[in-house]
């Protein structure tokens, strides 16, 4: 019997949106939570997993990842997303959003094909749930490392054969709202359930306060690749930083690595916009899990080279970032203990609000219904196990994993 089919109870403190509950314990069969709450002690029925000095939350929710152990989604391979979404599940990630580059569109259209054909597999490792396209509508001085080679417009004969080519395998979409045509493709998108995120953007106040009327909802990894106050004639005109902390209603997402925003800074966003507003994101790049040294920003073929130091990556001049190789144990390790949030809601804003924001259904929160994914850490929220869909696809110290099953709509693996 597959491990999705298995009645499993995993004990420990689990990790709620408001409190932590000791001595808990989590009933999952058909890879679904049966129930979640205080010791129940009828361990006679279920194959039991014993973490009880250890913390289990909800399976971590990373919304804007490129890649990780070598791997990046733009490299054109199944191996390539497995890869990452295996080193990502390492870290307690148990759902992605595999997130593009400005590139050829050949390259896009393939990572759709593959996000297909992937979808299908059986690993042991994250769920990739539905894609992030990060361009190619960016402003020119706000790309960052994007390639400006691969920068457009949005234009509608581009944007329809895009959404032709993904067929639903597109999740949120990140584009400059300043752009010709901006306004209309956020309409477009709004029409298909996309989510659309203004990012890689010289975009003023006023602007991001239009581009909401049109669908944009969220900022991409908020403070970098983004406009903020610039003067004109003397007169200060806000950008879209200020847009972040002005419209309660827009939400926002860090990258929390320690690197990209310093603690007060990741203070000051936890403390104005809160953990219902707040997402945590990787950003993480096929560096992801390497320490140091030369890596790609990309695809192989197309890709820009960058540098791993001091837990980031940068551009060859060292004089701005090239992305990040955080995983998600460090976002959450780094808003516990760089601020105030505390554990609950430093795992609420990388598990339920992901989940919430982006539409990922039965997902981010300890309940009967939801998919059994889980993380299990010790106090310094270094992982201890990763489950996903109930099955234990990273255990520590163990080269042991289990394979996620599909379950066809009759019910049969």
């Amino acid at each position: 019997m597959s491990a999705l089919y298995r009645k499993r109870k995993f004990l420990g403190r689990l990790v709620l949106t408001d409190r932590i509950l000791e001595n808990g314990e989590i009933c999952c069969e058909g890879g679904s939570i049966l129930y979640a709450g205080p010791r129940k002690n009828d361990d006679k029925d279920y194959e039991v997993f014993d973490f009880s000095d250890k913390y289990i939350s909800p399976g971590f929710i990373d919304v804007h990842q490129h890649g990780g152990g070598g791997y990046d989604y733009m490299d054109g391979t199944e191996e390539a997303f497995i890869g990452a979404a295996k080193l990502h599940a390492k870290h307690g990630t148990t759902t992605i959003l595999p997130t593009t580059l400005t590139c050829p569109d050949e390259e896009l259209f393939e990572s759709f094909r593959i996000l297909r054909s992937v979808r299908k597999a059986d690993y042991a490792g994250a769920d990739l749930y539905g894609m992030h396209l990060e361009g190619p509508y960016f402003s020119e001085s706000q790309k960052g490392a994007q390639d400006p080679k691969y920068l457009k417009t949005p234009e509608r004969s581009h944007y329809e054969a895009v959404l032709k080519a993904a067929e639903g395998c597109i999740t949120r979409w990140t584009v400059a709202p300043e752009l010709p045509g901006a306004m209309e493709l956020g309409d477009r998108l709004k029409e298909e359930g996309i989510r659309a995120s203004m990012g890689h953007s010289d975009a003023s106040v006023y602007v991001a306060e239009e581009a909401m009327r049109h669908g944009y909802t969220h900022l991409t990894h908020f403070y970098s690749g983004m406009s903020t106050i610039t003067r004109k004639d003397g007169y200060r005109i806000p950008g879209l930083v200020e847009a972040g902390y002005l419209f309660r209603s827009l939400t926002v997402e860090i990258i929390a690595d320690g690197c990209h925003l310093p603690p007060p800074l990741l203070q000051l966003v936890f403390q104005s916009k809160g953990p219902g507003k707040t997402v945590l994101v990787t950003d993480a790049m096929r560096g992801a899990g390497q320490t140091e040294g030369r890596t790609i920003l990309g695809s192989l073929k197309n890709g820009q080279e960058c540098w791993i130091e001091d837990g980031v990556a940068k551009m060859p001049d060292r004089k701005a970032f090239a992305g990040s190789v955080a995983t998600a144990d460090r976002l959450v390790r780094n808003m516990n203990t760089l601020t105030d949030a505390g554990l609950c809601a430093s795992v609420r804003m990388m598990t339920a609000t992901p989940a919430r924001l982006f539409g990922i259904r039965k997902r981010g929160l300890l309940k009967p219904g939801m998919r059994a994914d889980l993380a299990v850490f010790d106090r310094n929220i270094e992982m201890e196990a990763t489950v996903c869909e109930g099955a234990v696809v990273y255990r520590k110290g163990s080269n042991e994993s289990e394979t996620r099953f599909s379950i066809s709509k009759d019910g049969t693996p």
